[in-house]
């Protein structure tokens, strides 16, 4: 059979993308360790509260061992429950000393939701029904935004929080004063 110059051309270039494309997802997936979700846990969107972890006084950051944190966030109508501080107000910052390793784990009560804390790689879908988790090791200082990349309605903008990953030394003289 006889290809004509141009379709050899093009039938190059096609093969060549797709060797790059199956190359770059290799990558993603093998030596950055990218995969999805192997299993989902389940949750009753209804009732997210009879799960221990998203109770009120469960919400927020919790150290859990020496550099080993969680954060359980329930994601709902333009807003992230990240808990009460002290004083009974909503936590809208959370700060985390520089090395630890951090479980996020998020639900959703209403609609689908993002949770990506910027400039980081915590990124995930929020769906109604499951119990989103994904565990990281944050190893760069600075203040991060966390914000819903779905979708969600009009408020959707208002949706925000910040997560600030602090040198250990300055979280121990914040914590003294």
């Amino acid at each position: 059979m006889h290809f004509h110059k141009y379709e050899k051309i093009w039938l190059i270039f096609g093969g060549a993308s797709l060797v790059l494309f199956l190359a770059i997802l290799g990558f993603g997936a093998f030596y950055l360790g990218t995969h999805p979700q192997s299993h989902g846990a389940i949750i009753d969107p209804e009732n997210v509260e009879a799960n221990e972890a998203f109770q009120k006084e469960n919400l927020g950051l919790t150290k859990v061992d020496e550099d080993k944190y969680i954060v359980n966030v329930v994601a709902s109508a333009f807003h992230y429950d990240l808990g009460n501080d002290d004083n009974g107000n909503a936590v809208s910052r959370i700060e985390i000393p520089k090395g630890s390793t951090v479980l996020f784990q998020v639900v959703t009560k209403d609609v689908v939701h993002g949770f990506n804390v910027a400039g980081t790689n915590v990124n995930m879908m929020v769906e109604p029904g499951y119990i989103s988790s994904m565990e990281v090791q944050l190893n760069k200082t600075g203040e991060f935004t966390l914000l819903c990349n779905e979708y969600c309605g009009v408020g959707h903008h208002m949706m925000f929080a910040t997560v600030e990953v602090v040198d250990d030394e300055s979280s121990n003289e914040t914590a003294a004063k």
